[in-house]
């Protein structure tokens, strides 16, 4: 088991290349030096340099098709969200017309948005205040590509008390062991 982190390099295998945390920054830097392509998200560019590394195989990027806006005019209750929704500024002061203005766009109310085509705004508006009581009962799960969050969420759940200047010296702790960067009680020990 390797102890530091290893520099991203051809050799390195993927799965150790896969246990320890690197910055988008790192990954896009070795796929300009290695000709690969640097488009995509963290997850997008950590598989295609594994694949690289364990194979030689360069992965195409994913086609990113821009989304066409419609001018969907006035926005009422009654309006049936698109096909293809985006959150826009029109939409969003809606929102904080109905809503009030703590309204925010959170993520599970967009992917709601997003899967709901054919719903109204009404419909909407219900949906965002039931998210808002789920997200007080239930702990929110929080995509992968975003591990410092998940990391510092659940620190501070375990060390009440604590500063966000002693989770980030744990996170940075954590992140440069092989493995996954998943909060232990153990992390504490770069406290000392």
């Amino acid at each position: 088991m390797i102890s530091e982190r290893p520099e991203i390099k051809i050799g390195l295998k993927g799965e150790t290349f896969r246990s320890f945390y690197y910055l988008k920054e790192e990954l896009v830097d070795f796929c300009r030096k290695n000709k690969l392509p640097v488009s995509g998200g963290k997850l997008e560019l950590t598989n295609r340099i594994a694949t690289f590394l364990d194979s030689g195989n360069i992965v195409a990027a994913e086609k990113v098709y821009r989304k066409v806006t419609l001018d969907i005019g006035e926005l009422t209750e009654q309006t049936i969200i698109e096909d293809n929704f985006v959150c826009s500024e029109k939409h969003r002061k809606f929102f904080k017309e109905k809503i009030g203005k703590s309204f925010s766009f959170n993520v599970l109310f967009q992917k709601w948005l997003k899967s709901n085509a054919g719903k109204t705004y009404e419909d909407a508006i219900d949906a965002y205040y039931h998210i808002l009581e789920e997200k007080k009962k239930d702990k929110t799960a929080i995509d992968k590509q975003f591990e410092y969050n998940t990391y510092i969420r659940d620190f501070f759940e375990d060390n009440k008390g604590k500063s966000l200047e002693e989770a980030i010296v744990c996170w940075k702790y954590k992140k440069s062991l092989q493995g996954h960067n998943r909060y232990e009680k153990s992390d504490l020990v770069a406290l000392n």
